[in-house]
C-alpha cells in the first residue's frame, strides 16, 4: 500500500510504501477510493492539534470498499461501500458514553490523528465507526469523490445545524422565516447551505472582506445574501454557525443574532476569542461549541440524504499531491472541498465526473 505520512508536525507529508495490514478483531480493511481534505487535517499537520500519534496518516473523510473483515465483525460484506469519519473509536464505559454523548468520550480515538486515516490506498477501521453509504437516488447517487466531503464537512455541518436549530425553532418563530448565518464559506458551509435552503430557511453567508468568489458561490447555492464578516445582514439572525477557525468572528456573530438567538462554533480548533461587551451576549443569546460527532449524527444524516438534492463541489488531487491540496486549502484557493483520489485506478482515470482536477 501507499500512504502520505506525517512524521513531524510542521513538515510536509512523505509518501511511504507499507505492507497492506490485516484486520484484527472488530476491524475492517478498506481499499480507499477517495478521502476528503479537511481543515482539521491542516490543524494536525501544522501542529495546532498537539497530541497526534506519530507517525500518522491524516485524513478522516474516507470512502472505500471493504476488502476483508476481522473476527467479530457483523453487518459488512466484501466490496461494500462504506465511509469512515473523524470519530474512530470510543471507550464505551465513561459517563459520557453511557449517557449517549460519545462525542465527549474520555478516551476516544480519532481517524487521521490518533489512528491512521485515509491519505492512503488502504486503511483499517473499527467496524463500529464505519457507515454503510447509501445507494439509489438523491444523495446516494454521489460517486466516491463527491461523497467524501460528507464524512466530515457534511456530518459536522449536520451536527452544527441541529444544534443551531435550538436558535431557529420555537413557537414564537412558527409564522416567520427562519434565518441562519454561516461564517466562513468552505466545504461545510457549501453543503449546509443546500440543506438549509431546501428545508425552507433563509441563509446569509459571511466571508472574508473582498472574497467575491466565495460570496458569488454562496449565492449560486441558494444563499439569499452574502457579504463580509463585519457587514450588517439584511435581517437579524435566528442562529449563526462559525465554520472558520477564527475566534474574532464570535463578537460580530453575537451582534448579528436576535435576542434569544444562538451562535455555534463548529471547529475543533479556533484562535482565541477576543474580549467583548456583555451587552452582545445579554438578552439570552447563547454561545456553544460542537465537539466531534456521534454515530447517531451519521445515521440521521445518511438517512436524510435520499430526500435531499445535494451537490458537492470538489477539486480532485492524486494521492501523491496531498501536500498541494493542503496548501491550496490553507491559502483559501478552493471553492467547496479538496478530495484525494486514493486508488491507482482513480488516479489514472480521465473521468473526473465534472469536478476540477488539480
Amino acid at each position: 500500500m501507499r500512504a502520505m505520512v506525517l512524521e513531524r508536525p510542521g513538515t510536509p507529508l512523505v509518501l511511504r510504501k507499507r505492507p497492506v495490514p490485516r484486520p484484527g478483531p472488530g476491524e475492517v480493511l478498506l481499499r480507499i477510493a477517495a478521502c476528503g481534505v479537511c481543515r482539521t487535517d491542516l490543524h494536525v499537520v501544522d501542529g495546532e492539534l498537539t497530541h497526534p500519534t506519530l507517525p500518522v496518516v491524516p485524513g478522516h473523510e474516507i470512502v472505500g470498499r471493504v476488502l476483508a473483515v476481522g473476527d467479530g465483525v457483523a453487518g459488512f460484506q466484501t466490496n461494500q461501500r462504506v465511509g469512515v469519519p473523524w470519530l474512530g473509536a470510543t471507550c464505551g464505559t465513561c459517563p459520557y458514553c453511557r449517557d449517549g454523548r460519545e462525542n465527549l468520550c474520555d478516551a476516544p480515538g480519532f481517524t487521521g490523528y490518533t489512528r491512521d486515516g485515509g491519505y492512503a490506498t488502504h486503511a483499517l477501521a473499527d467496524h463500529r465507526y464505519c457507515f454503510a453509504l447509501p445507494d439509489g437516488t438523491g444523495g446516494g447517487a454521489l460517486d466516491d469523490a463527491h461523497m467524501a466531503p460528507l464524512l466530515c464537512a457534511g456530518l459536522i455541518g449536520w451536527r452544527s445545524y441541529r444544534m443551531a436549530g435550538e436558535g431557529i425553532t420555537g413557537e414564537e418563530m412558527a409564522g416567520e422565516a427562519r434565518v441562519l448565518g454561516l461564517y466562513g464559506f468552505g466545504a461545510a458551509a457549501h453543503i449546509l447551505t443546500q440543506i438549509a435552503v431546501q428545508q425552507g430557511r433563509r441563509v446569509f453567508a459571511f466571508t472574508r472582506a473582498g472574497d467575491d468568489a466565495s460570496q458569488a458561490f454562496a449565492l449560486t447555492l441558494g444563499a439569499e445574501w452574502a457579504g463580509a464578516v463585519d457587514a450588517t445582514p439584511p435581517a437579524a439572525l435566528d442562529a449563526a454557525i462559525i465554520f472558520a477557525p477564527v475566534g474574532a468572528l464570535v463578537p460580530p456573530a453575537l451582534r448579528a443574532v436576535r435576542k434569544g438567538g444562538r451562535v455555534v462554533c463548529a471547529g475543533i480548533h479556533m484562535s482565541d476569542i477576543p474580549s467583548f461587551p456583555y451587552a452582545i451576549l445579554w438578552e439570552e443569546r447563547q454561545l456553544v461549541s460542537v465537539a466531534n460527532l456521534t454515530r447517531e449524527d451519521a445515521q440521521s444524516f445518511f438517512a436524510a440524504l435520499p430526500s435531499l438534492d445535494l451537490k458537492t463541489e470538489v477539486t480532485l488531487y492524486p494521492l501523491a499531491r496531498a501536500n498541494a491540496a493542503l496548501a491550496d486549502l490553507r491559502a483559501g484557493r478552493l471553492q467547496g472541498a479538496a478530495v484525494l483520489q486514493c486508488s491507482p485506478a482513480d488516479e489514472k482515470s480521465n473521468q473526473v465526473n465534472g469536478s476540477r482536477l488539480a
